[in-house]
């Protein structure tokens, strides 16, 4: 696939960092990143869930960071040697892992809890009032007063 630079751009514009900087991130994607697998899911009108198996890891291998409009769930396991058995096949991946999600606008991190091996990460739009749609009143030529509802989705 072609790579396209996109440094030019950033010398002429102010305050399209962020624009840039994802369509960047377009062109250039996790490159192949698999682990952990993980689902997205809407549980409500403006609730989200994003569950990832992460089987192996306890609670404190885990670390969640909200940051901005970035969610990142980080693992590392810590070794544990024990010299009174040997490991003949590992097929439970140990692996640390990074894994970054892009959040819209107004979207926050509500919890996170670790059951059956799933690590479940619960999120929540929530729009200021000032962003939300509001009737504006039209005063008619009569005088009487109508006003503008907005549609329901």
């Amino acid at each position: 696939m072609r790579q396209f630079d996109l440094s030019p751009l950033y010398r002429s514009t102010v305050g399209f960092d962020r624009m840039f900087s994802m369509l960047d991130q377009l062109t250039n994607p996790d490159s192949g990143q698999t682990y952990p697998p993980y689902n997205i899911e809407r549980t409500g009108e403006d609730s989200y869930r994003i569950t990832m198996a992460v089987a192996g890891f306890a609670e404190n291998e885990l670390s969640i960071e909200a940051k901005q409009n970035s969610l990142t769930v980080r693992g590392e396991k810590t070794e544990t040697e024990t010299k009174d058995r040997e490991v003949l096949y590992r097929g439970i991946a140990g692996r640390a892992f990074e894994r970054r999600f892009q959040l819209a606008d107004y979207v926050e991190v509500r919890g996170a809890k670790l059951e059956n091996g799933l690590l479940h990460v619960d999120l929540v739009r929530e729009i200021p009032e000032a962003m939300k749609p509001r009737s504006i009143a039209i005063n008619g030529r009569n005088g009487k007063v109508s006003t503008i509802e907005p549609k329901a989705a």
